[in-house]
């Protein structure tokens, strides 16, 4: 059975991973014939929000601690993540992605990678193993690779410019549209970066494992 690494940042959409996004994605690698194990950086998240109000709170949250809540507690540190073991790498979407393994939401172009993500991505990508990022999760690609590499965020003008500023080539997508860069094996879908309901949320996770499974 192939095997996906499963990479969150968090529990939550607005400080960590996207609960849907990410629960669909290890729902669709298994209905599809596949395992994953689920892995974190051990890190304290930039803040938390309440996601009731979206006001930030005066208290500290651990990312890998919180990705246990997502993973009923079956969550591995980022730094133990051999790349031989697996056969795919795979990052859910959500603001933990920007806040937590990157400063995207803060720096934009100019964002810096936490060391634990970027070394796994590319060890991962030079042993030739697919990589899939949801919803937000592929200026993470953007970053580590530049120009050279085809990606989605789906339609949003501001995150498309700055996925370009980098250097990537962006491809505007729709509902559970995969865009496949062949030469880098990197896979990307928008998930939540359109106006998205949880169906089109699944049908995304879906097409995107489909999609890595082809090429693994």
């Amino acid at each position: 059975m192939k095997k996906f690494a499963v990479v969150l940042s968090g529990c939550g959409v607005f400080d960590g991973s996207e609960i849907h996004e990410a629960t669909l994605t290890m729902y669709s690698i298994s209905k599809n014939g596949a395992t994953y194990d689920v892995f974190a950086p051990d890190i304290e998240q930039h803040h938390v929000i309440n996601h009731l109000n979206g006001n930030e709170l005066d208290e500290k949250r651990n990312v890998m601690i919180e990705a246990a809540r997502i993973a009923r507690g079956a969550v591995k540190d980022l730094k133990e993540l051999d790349p031989a073991s697996y056969d795919a790498l795979i990052f859910p979407g959500g603001f933990g992605v920007a806040k937590n393994l990157c400063t995207f939401a803060f720096d934009g172009p100019d964002c810096k990678i936490n060391t634990e993500v970027e070394k796994v991505i590319k060890a991962m990508n030079e042993k030739g193993k697919p990589i899939g990022a949801l919803c937000i999760a592929p200026v993470l690609l953007a970053k580590v690779f530049g120009s050279n590499v085809e990606l989605t965020i789906g339609q949003d003008k501001g995150t498309a410019e700055a996925v370009e500023a980098m250097g990537a080539v962006h491809k505007n997508t729709n509902h559970g549209e995969v865009v496949v860069d062949k030469k880098n094996k990197l896979y990307t879908t928008p998930c939540y970066m359109l106006d998205a309901n949880i169906a089109q949320i699944g049908e995304g996770a879906d097409n995107i494992v489909k999609e890595m499974l082809k090429d693994m």
